[in-house]
């Protein structure tokens, strides 16, 4: 099926719901006039500049940041959305994403429009967030039915660059696709698909050593939920990607894991197309006021769509939920397992599974105090399976876990809060945090300390509010003690702050400072001193005047070094 077809195909599907939609109103088009003001305007402005001088950083001396949104409503039925974004960061370079982005997305009834650099989302397994240059319309009027198309440039067009590594080349990618659901209260249906290409320019040169290949894919998903009872409910969704690695490849073999279903309905040529298939299922039951679920999901090795920036693959996940309040609904505990492997064809050198557990509760007795505490364990187990452990095998139970490592890492955290006292002029309030990490590693069933970790992290604050002078100090203590392997690393210092609401709350300002010493094996590391200073001022209810400054300097054993960061920046509502 060529894109000309698939085009029609999604125009088919929204011509119908257009066309309703506007006749509808058209024959009440003489009632939008005569009610209030026929256009209204409103939006925002935004500027600022950064400030950035000495330190060593590999950071911009001045950088400045634009960006502001307006909307035209015409009669009170049609809106007109635009924003835009605009810098000189990273200037002089090119990337296949920029960060200047014009937008556009007007509004009729249910219907949506995104004109310019937008993004959209069908599927995790399709489209997924990712930004392109084009246009794109979201169909979504009162009944069942919603329907989204897109077609725009993915990628820019980035030449090769010997004297800037950082920034790897791409080729132009133009991609196009659609998702029609249906939403009823006992039941959903839904289906998306995305097609992306990358366009080979004969006048464009990326070496093959960079391993950057021209690409083509084809990821459709299938999706569904059925509410079988009151509290019940159960979703599932099944993609298939097809996928070119190298479109210019005439003589490649397909490695068909998750079957060849879109080589046979969209005429792939299957000798140069590897197929993947991702599969995600749900279960959620609520009962009185308790809350379980279950989840799996599995990607195939090597799973990849041209919508998605990143994507995991080669896993499987089961996982369970489940959440109960108690206490006269004063407390509440949740947790969750799950189970974690790769490796899913048995094609690597070493395989890994991992099990992760998490808790989390906390306690509101009455409105001075709160408490919150979570718990998480991560296990995760790897078994490395090199040639010679077979080769160099005197018998079959000879050094069989000699390779097979275990990784066990906990994490805990408690955070108390309490108001000591309130009335209507001083608020006193308490905090308390701390949090455990710990790591280790474990082969041939012992513990080696030497391969371990533990960090401690732990943070008191006291505020005092001043309610009508709007004035708030707060002071504070942090302190940080690692162990890693054989060395242990202690920090601490102080933290003091001042905020205020001065002239009927148009100005508002604030300081801090904090100084923190850190030791390594009881000798001197270095020293950090903080100065933070901001402030913001309203004018007229409309303009906005911030500022924000710090001054860092550090002594270390190895020299001192001192950096001074400003920002301004003005904001316009309209």
């Amino acid at each position: 099926m060529n894109k000309g077809r698939i085009l029609s195909l999604c125009m088919g599907l929204l011509l119908p719901m257009c066309t309703f939609a506007q006749s509808f109103d058209l024959e009440h088009i003489g009632d939008m006039f005569g009610k209030g003001k026929p256009i209204k305007v409103n939006g925002g402005l935004n500027a600022s500049t950064v400030l950035n001088s000495g330190g060593g950083y590999s950071r911009q001396p001045f950088t400045w940041f634009l960006n502001g949104n307006l909307n035209t409503n015409l009669f009170g039925q049609l809106n007109l959305p635009f924003s835009f974004n605009l810098t000189n960061a990273g200037a002089g370079y090119s990337y296949p994403n920029m960060p200047n982005r014009l937008s556009l997305h007007p509004t009729y009834k249910g219907v949506t429009a995104h004109i310019g650099d937008v993004s959209m989302s069908f599927s995790p397994y399709t489209l997924n967030g990712h930004q392109f240059t084009g246009v794109g319309i979201d169909v979504m009027p009162e009944s069942e039915w919603s329907v989204s198309v897109m077609y725009g440039r993915l990628l820019r067009a980035v030449d090769y660059d010997s004297t800037n590594r950082s920034v790897l080349p791409s080729y132009k990618r133009m991609g196009y696709g659609a998702k029609l659901g249906l939403m009823k209260e006992k039941y959903a249906l839904g289906a998306s698909f995305i097609r992306a290409e990358d366009k080979v320019d004969p006048m464009q040169y990326l070496p093959d050593t960079l391993h950057i290949f021209p690409k083509a894919n084809l990821a459709v998903s299938l999706t569904a939920m059925i509410r079988p009872r009151k509290g019940l409910e159960i979703t599932a969704e099944y993609t298939n990607s097809a996928m070119k690695l190298d479109k210019r490849d005439n003589a490649g073999v397909s490695k068909a894991s998750g079957g060849n279903i879109l080589g046979s309905i969209f005429m792939y040529d299957q000798r140069r197309t590897y197929f993947f298939k991702a599969i995600k299922a749900g279960m959620n039951y609520s009962f009185y006021k308790s809350t379980i679920g279950i989840g799996y999901e599995r990607v195939d090795p090597g799973y990849q769509t041209l919508g998605a920036y990143y994507m995991n693959n080669d896993l499987e996940n089961i996982t369970v939920n489940f959440s109960q309040p108690f206490l006269k609904d004063k407390a509440n505990i949740s947790a969750s397992v799950g189970y974690q492997r790769d490796d899913l064809n048995h094609t690597k050198s070493g395989a890994t599974s991992r099990m992760v557990s998490s808790l989390n509760a906390n306690y509101m007795p009455n409105e001075k105090f709160t408490a919150n505490f979570s718990y998480s364990n991560f296990q995760t187990y790897t078994h490395i399976k090199p040639q010679f452990e077979y080769i160099n095998q005197t018998g079959p139970y000879v050094d069989m876990d000699t390779l097979n490592f275990k990784q066990i890492s906990q994490n805990a955290g408690l955070n108390l809060n309490y108001s000591l006292r309130a009335n209507k002029t001083k608020s006193h309030n308490i905090n308390m945090n701390l949090s455990v990490q710990d790591a280790a590693d474990i082969q041939n069933g012992v513990l080696w300390k030497g391969n371990g970790s533990r960090f401690y992290n732990s943070s008191t604050a006291y505020t005092l509010l001043l309610i009508p002078q709007q004035i708030s100090f707060t002071s504070a203590f942090n302190a940080s003690y690692n162990t890693i392997g054989r060395s242990d690393f202690l920090t601490l210092g102080p933290t003091l702050g001042l905020n205020a609401k001065l002239f009927h709350k148009k100005v508002t300002g604030g300081f801090s400072t904090s100084y923190n010493t850190s030791t390594n094996d009881g000798q001197q590391q270095g020293q950090v001193l903080n100065l933070r200073m901001n402030a913001a001022y309203l004018f007229m209810k409309k303009h906005n005047f911030n500022m924000n400054a710090v001054h860092q300097t550090r002594w270390t054993p190895k020299g001192n070094n001192s950096n001074l960061t400003a920002t301004l920046g003005y904001n316009y509502n309209f």
